[in-house]
């Protein structure tokens, strides 16, 4: 079993716990524990279901090993496993809950992800062009001039009066 968080058990005490948590997460889809407790469980999970996704004997009875029930260990080699197929890790979420009223222990919420809502959307990039071709300009089309029905305005323009510039005057060179 991985990890390396005591949980304040005996090594005995907490094998069984996590073991029995493992168990009914897999049987319900779905439990409320301390969020120490529920790291530690995810981790147990997701090697679990690893295994129900290898498939075969060997891998069913290292299964066993850790699921308390049998009928639990056919639900995640027969049905939870083959859902995640295309997954590759990270079947479990935690969701923080607040303190615990009595203790005031941080609780969660762990589940297994919902596999059919989390597909991946995949976008399609268009191709690239590989040759290394000029690219040709296209010429504007020519513009077409209004119906005679249309008025047009013309635009006159004033004429721009400028200042008169004043010549500094140039200095002769001596002779």
């Amino acid at each position: 079993m991985p990890g390396t968080r005591k949980l304040g058990r005996v090594t005995a005490h907490r094998k069984a716990m996590l073991r029995g948590q493992v168990t009914a997460l897999l049987q319900n889809g779905q439990i409320q524990t301390t969020f120490w407790r529920a790291k530690e469980l995810s981790a147990i999970a997701d090697e679990m279901i690893t295994l129900g996704k290898k498939g075969g004997l060997n891998a069913y009875r290292e299964a066993l090993k850790v699921i308390t029930v049998e009928d639990v260990a056919k639900k995640l080699f027969d049905t939870i496993a083959p859902a995640y197929a295309k997954v590759a890790g990270g079947y479990t979420q935690i969701y923080k809950l607040g303190p615990r009223r009595g203790d005031a222990a941080e609780m969660a919420l762990i589940k297994l992800v919902d596999v059919k809502k989390e597909e991946p959307v995949v976008e399609e990039k268009p191709a690239k062009k590989t040759t290394t071709r000029k690219r040709t300009v296209k010429k504007a089309a020519p513009v077409e001039e209004a119906p005679a029905e249309a008025p047009v305005e013309e635009v006159v323009e004033a004429p721009v009066e400028e200042a008169p510039v004043e010549e500094a005057p140039a200095t002769e060179a001596a002779e």
